[in-house]
């Protein structure tokens, strides 16, 4: 571990952060009804109205990181010609990935196409074809496919790469406002500004990062009961949040060397396993022709898909699904650059982009098309009626249902919460220090924060995840965690947006800076 005798609290970022958290976390002991009510106005606030804003944004991120992995942009090397990587690239993989998706990928694979297919809440209301059909399948895996791959992942990989190349190349300190200096130059020198984005960074993630948490655990609580006949309720719940934030606070405080890169490596093997197993007992031939099928209905509709702002798919699919997973996506993006600029030093742009962007993606693909895919078959078929179990039990339900059809359902049953509960520590380990991080001054990427910082946002995060499970349920079970994440992008939206157009600029200027890829090579060959 790192350490810097200039590390100290950075009060301005700390005090104010850490009070509106403390804040929301006594309001929704006290009273949770206002608190929900609040967040639900936000939420209606944020994604009807600036729908148009989370849309652009999505594709302008894709375009940048585009440009950079395919243009000889990508030959730069974070931290100059003759830095080398800290980290394998099978570790930096693990670690990027599961310290991003927390439960998403496990909760949603198998319910979100479900509900798609079924049109429990009524998703697929402005299509021409019919729920349960083989239209309505393909068209489910699709919007599965389009919501969890390449457009989530380009978001955090735009902000990660910013903060690496500013940091790592450009000599900027590193922060989140470092990745603003190509659109205000000097002024993310300035300590108003970096407090004012750092401050806003800390919140969006804190409560995005709650919500996560309160929706992963209402998640594992509902496959207990279906599985162990244990009552959902207050206190399994706070048993659950209390070994999960033990896990992530333990593992935090290790540091990136020993804790997070160890639990990402379990993590990884564990949806290995998963994947593994699935096609083994899975319906293998079914799944390869839907994806395939459902690859090219997204490809055909990607930019009408891409600029949708509810009004030809509906407030049901666009703003409680697309939109709310953008909020989310870029709540997180800001502390998640933080963790992957740390972990990609003596990588080149186009290396980072493979192992934070590319790889992620296909990942993304795989995963909903084997989980998806097999529950798709199953309920076309009539084998099972999942769309009922959610309609019936909630938004997250289908997933138990799946898994006791399975040959191996005394296996995979245990396995999948396993796999619950070790990617949601992974990802809160990541979070929980890198709010740390920004809560600390003079420290470097490669120094560790505090460790009683890690344990008092872990703990406060771990509250405000309790109460919100606990007491802001809704007609999919999770509404009022869904609003308060919401909420938590709200305040980023703008601040990506700058570091969006930052990236563009900053990379435009490099791609004319760079030299020919083909005269660098020329030069080797005669200096050897």
């Amino acid at each position: 571990m790192s350490r810097n005798s200039n590390i100290r609290l950075g009060s301005s970022v700390f005090f104010p952060a850490y009070g509106v958290i403390a804040l929301a976390a006594i309001v929704g002991l006290v009273n949770n009804e206002g608190l929900v009510g609040f967040a639900r106005s936000l939420f209606s606030f944020v994604l009807t109205d600036f729908a148009w804003l989370y849309q652009l944004l999505s594709v302008a991120a894709l375009l940048v990181v585009g440009f950079v992995f395919f243009s000889r942009v990508g030959d730069i090397r974070l931290g100059g010609p003759e830095a080398r990587p800290r980290f394998s690239l099978g570790t930096t993989f693990a670690m990027a990935l599961t310290g991003g998706i927390a439960t998403g990928v496990v909760t949603y694979s198998v319910n979100e196409p479900i509900i798609y297919v079924g049109n429990v809440y009524g998703e697929i209301a402005n299509q021409s074809f019919e729920p349960g059909s083989v239209e309505s399948a393909v068209f489910s895996l699709a919007r599965s496919f389009h919501n969890w791959t390449f457009i989530p992942y380009a978001m955090y990989s735009i902000v990660g790469m910013m903060i690496a190349y500013t940091h790592y190349n450009k000599g900027s300190r590193f922060s989140i406002a470092s990745a603003l200096s190509p659109v205000i130059g000097d002024y993310h020198r300035h300590p108003l500004v970096g407090t004012l984005v750092d401050i806003i960074s800390v919140l969006a993630i804190a409560l995005g990062l709650a919500s996560s948490l309160g929706a992963g655990v209402a998640l594992i609580g509902s496959g207990i009961e279906t599985e162990y006949g244990l009552a959902q309720g207050p206190l399994l719940w706070l048993i659950l949040v209390g070994i999960i934030a033990a896990i992530f606070i333990i593992s935090s405080i290790s540091g990136l060397k020993r804790g997070i890169r160890y639990l990402s490596s379990v993590n990884i093997y564990i949806y290995y396993g998963l994947l593994v197993l699935l096609l083994i007992i899975g319906p293998v031939v079914y799944i390869l022709n839907l994806s395939t099928s459902s690859l090219g209905y997204w490809l055909n509709d990607f930019f009408s898909w891409s600029l949708d702002t509810n009004l030809l798919g509906g407030e049901a699919l666009v703003t409680w699904w697309t939109m709310y997973d953008w909020s989310i996506w870029i709540a997180y993006a800001p502390l998640m650059g933080l963790f992957l600029a740390r972990i990609s030093y003596g990588r080149t742009l186009r290396q980072f982009l493979l192992i934070n962007w590319i790889l992620p993606a296909i990942f993304g693909l795989v995963w909903f098309a084997v989980w998806g895919g097999s529950a798709i078959k199953w309920q076309i078929d009539g084998t099972l009626d999942l769309a009922s179990t959610i309609s019936d039990q909630g938004a997250v339900a289908g997933l138990w249902a799946f898994l006791q059809h399975l040959p191996m359902a005394w296996l995979l049953t245990p396995l999948t919460i396993l796999a619950l509960i070790v990617s949601f520590a992974t990802a809160a380990d990541s979070m929980s220090a890198t709010i740390a991080q920004i809560c600390t001054l003079g420290i470097k990427a490669e120094d560790e924060p505090p460790a009683w910082q890690k344990l008092l946002w872990g703990l406060s995060i771990s509250v405000i995840a309790w109460v919100m499970v606990a007491f802001g349920g809704g007609a999919q079970g999770i509404d009022g965690i869904k609003f308060l994440a919401a909420a938590g992008g709200f305040l980023v939206i703008f601040l990506f947006a700058l570091i969006v157009l930052g990236g563009a600029r900053a990379m435009i200027q490099a791609r004319r800076k760079a030299p020919d890829s083909g005269l660098i090579e020329r030069r080797k060959e005669e200096y050897l």
